[in-house]
């Protein structure tokens, strides 16, 4: 019997499928598990790191640097848009905002104003009203109805202390004081479902993951949500990689976990770049209005919020100082944007699109005062030593005037150049061969600094050219002074006359008609000879004390030091701020080094009466409550007598009238003042209004000597601040000096230089005389009658020099 078997064939056709729809199963059950793995690992690891740095603020709160309080009076030239519009600024909410302002509020009618400090006020809680007629304040009351002579503003905000080493500076917002206009226009543009998502736009990474496999640089970007771009802003460097993008939509996932969508838009409008300004960097939409609007950023326009919403993507591309025309076609963009998410109207973009850019003018000097707030921060570590200032919030109230520190912006970036040109022509006539192979000259450095006399508080800063790229603060830069520290030579001198001492070889007490020589004299100074030069080599021979200083001429001067007593005049300037100097005869001249910040100090013992004080720029440390840690006080001392001081102004004065520092009279600038200008290898002018005071140096960092005189160097740059000064109404109120109480002012024949009689023919000056020194001889009777006894007369003795 046959035994079949049945062998059973291998599958070959069909057997094959189920084996890999197996496999590739259990790869993409792996491939998933390995995700989920990673996934988690990173997911948890970055969690970690989120939850790590949420611990702590998420911004670092800065101490706050406030610009002094503007002083209104009566008589200024102000209007009540004006003051509403800096109580705006300061933080003032309207009196019937719902949410007043702990700072305080404010009531406007056509004619007046309602100021009311808050508890958090810098002042106390007095109100005023200040009335208004014809464009000027009519009326200063009280909330008693009592008069008052003056009232203070509060004070404005100049900018936060920066952050960091990379000079971040912000102003925080709470959602609640972003403007409406300004998150729909930042929807509009980077994430217009925003309040919708998740945290992560799905569609958009994919067609970001596209892209990017195929290489597809151009339409890779984008696919960021606000809460992305908030993850990378915080947490990441972007470098591209699906890697990153992966990280960053897990901490986007931790971020819209923690935080509600109001408090993610809050961070991201903080902390957003939006360009630099010199050495700082532009972070945060409150930082960004002030920079690029001088506003605050409730008071934005559409256009304005459109603009900044649009340079987001490129803040140095969209630069609005650079490329205005594409900031604007961006702009344009964004509000065609909000139209289409119904954000606004299409008449309200049009409307916005007709708008100019309107950016405030670009000085980060001007806006932020960048030289002050350095030393205004090195004053702090002084003053408190290793207090966290900054991590407190303090509110630092100091002495600088926004005003006029513009103005002092404003005349140094305007009137370089007339010192640049001067450089330019001095290189090509000495380096021609340097300037045809293409070599460029050295332009010196500037600082500029503005003091009230009355109270040495310093107005206006300006530390250099340029603050971006150079922070080396040239106004506390030790230098030497040159002929602007002659002014003490000429005080030192009167005080002999105020002791009732004569001068070696004089019979007459010191005046401004005193006889001194002006001849090249050698000194001895210690084992060395001393022979000074005057400029350019021109010697005059006798002349009166007045057309010394009128003419700056050394030697005369240096004569006269000699006279009064070398230490005399040092003991002066040093007790004036002036520490460097020594008892010697090139001091006279001013050989002796001292800053700006000092030079300016010093000089306010003869803009105030002969009192000096201390420049000063920090006023009151406070909390952010406004509770007060510390208020500071400056320093006076009386230095010299008032006269004495008066008597060496109308010397200064007449500087300006006719002498060396007449530039600033060609310049326009026409108002009462004294001054003196300095050349050393350095320029300076120092002078003073009855109200202003106002020092400026320029020179060369490598110490070379810039060969411009002080008169075409600096004065042309001291008259285009104070012009623009005495425009401002707190400077405007500029008079004559105040003749003191034992001085006379006399008329002086220019040719004889003795007092007019009236039978004179010639021209005249004015002088100021201390009483008891004006000479009993006139212009048509030089020699009075001859009060001399036999014995006097037969040797000769007591004879009369004549003036000349």
């Amino acid at each position: 019997m046959a035994l079949k078997v049945k062998i059973e064939r291998p599958a070959t056709r069909r057997g094959w499928k189920p084996i890999v729809i197996r496999t590739t199963l259990a790869v993409i059950a792996a491939g998933t598990l390995v995700f989920f793995a990673v996934f988690g690992f990173y997911y948890f690891r970055y969690g970690s790191i989120v939850d790590e740095r949420l611990k702590h603020p998420v911004f670092a709160t800065t101490a706050k640097i406030y610009a002094a309080p503007r002083e209104v009076r009566i008589g200024q030239k102000l209007n009540e848009p004006e003051i509403v519009n800096e109580l705006r600024q300061a933080g003032y909410t309207p009196e019937n905002d719902s949410k007043p302002s702990p700072l305080g509020t404010f009531g406007e009618s056509s004619d007046s104003v309602a100021v009311h400090p808050g508890p958090q006020s810098y002042h106390a809680p007095d109100s005023a009203t200040i009335r208004f007629s014809d464009g000027v304040v009519s009326a200063l009351v009280d909330d008693k109805g009592q008069a008052l002579s003056s009232y203070e503003l509060e004070p404005l905000l100049i900018t936060g202390l920066s952050e960091d080493t990379n000079r971040t500076k912000r102003r925080l917002l709470t959602f609640d004081e972003i403007p409406s206009n300004l998150v729909n226009a930042v929807l509009a543009i980077e994430d217009r479902r925003f309040f919708d998502h998740g945290g992560v736009n799905y569609f958009s990474i994919m067609s970001w993951g596209y892209h990017d496999l195929i290489g597809d640089r151009k339409h890779k970007g984008g696919a960021s949500t606000l809460t992305m771009q908030l993850a990378k802003l915080l947490f990441l460097s972007d470098n591209g990689t699906i890697k990153y993008k992966l990280i960053q939509i897990m901490v986007a996932f931790h971020l819209e976990h923690h935080f509600d969508k109001k408090q993610i838009f809050e961070m991201y409008a903080n902390q957003i770049n939006l360009g630099q300004q010199g050495s700082f960097a532009i972070d945060g939409f409150g930082e960004a209005a002030q920079a690029y609007f001088g506003k605050d950023v409730k008071q934005l326009d559409l256009a304005q919020c459109a603009m900044l919403a649009g340079i987001i993507q490129r803040p140095n591309y969209f630069n609005p100082y650079r490329h205005a025309e594409r900031t604007m076609e961006r702009r344009n963009l964004v509000l065609d944007s909000m139209v289409e998410t119904g954000a606004i109207t299409k008449d309200q973009a049009e409307a916005a699109k007709a708008e100019s850019l309107k950016v405030s003018p670009q000085s980060v000097d001007a806006s932020d005062a960048p030289y002050f707030v350095d030393l205004v921060h090195e004053q702090l570590n002084q003053k408190l030593g290793d207090r966290d200032f900054n991590r407190e919030g303090l509110h630092i109230y100091t002495s600088l005037d926004p005003d006029l520190q513009r103005a002092a912006t404003w005349a140094v970036d305007n009137t370089m150049h007339v010192v640049d040109e001067q450089v330019d022509k001095l290189y090509a006539r000495h380096h021609k061969n340097e300037k045809a192979e293409g070599g460029v000259p050295t332009y010196p450095q500037v600082a500029l600094v503005a003091l009230n006399p009355h109270t040495g508080q310093v107005l206006a800063l300006v530390g250099g050219r340029s603050y971006g790229m150079s922070q080396l603060n040239h106004a506390v830069a030790n230098r030497p002074t040159g002929s602007i520290f002659k002014p003490f030579v000429y005080a030192s001198a009167f005080n002999t006359s105020i002791d009732g001492t004569m001068l070696p070889g004089h019979d007459e007490l010191f005046s401004p008609i005193t006889i001194l020589n002006d001849e090249q004299t050698t000194y001895d100074v210690g084992t060395q000879e001393y022979t000074p030069h005057n400029d350019g080599d021109k010697y005059y021979g006798d002349v009166t004390a007045r057309f010394a200083l009128q003419m700056s001429l050394n030697n005369a001067t240096i004569g006269l030091a000699s006279l009064v007593g070398f230490d005399k005049v040092a003991a002066l300037a040093r007790s004036a701020g002036v520490k460097s100097v020594r008892a010697t005869p090139a001091m006279a001249i001013g050989a002796y080094s001292a800053t700006p910040m000092e030079m300016a100090g010093a000089y306010t013992i003869f803009a105030n009466g002969g009192l000096h004080l201390d420049p000063w720029m920090v006023a009151s440390v406070r909390t952010p409550s406004g509770d007060v840690i510390e208020d500071y006080s400056p320093t006076s001392k009386q230095l010299l007598d008032p006269r004495v001081a008066y008597l060496t102004t109308n010397l200064m004065q007449n500087v300006i009238a006719s002498g060396t520092g007449n530039e600033v009279r060609r310049r326009g600038f026409m108002a009462p003042a004294a001054g003196k200008t300095g050349t050393s290898h350095d320029a300076w002018f120092a002078g003073y209004t009855s109200n202003l005071l106002c020092v400026v140096w320029v020179g060369n960092d490598d110490y070379t000597d810039i060969k411009i005189e002080g008169a075409h160097a600096a004065a042309p740059i001291w008259a285009e601040f104070m012009k623009k000064a005495i425009q401002l109404p707190q400077y405007s109120d500029t008079h004559d000096f105040n003749v003191p109480s034992g001085v006379q002012m006399v008329q002086v024949d220019k040719i004889s230089n003795l007092p007019t009689d009236g039978t004179c023919s010639g021209e005249t000056y004015t002088a100021a005389f201390l009483d008891g020194t004006v000479p009993t001889e006139t212009c048509s009777h030089p020699n009075p009658p001859d009060k001399r006894n036999f014995l006097q007369k037969i040797f000769g003795l007591g004879d009369k020099k004549p003036g000349t």
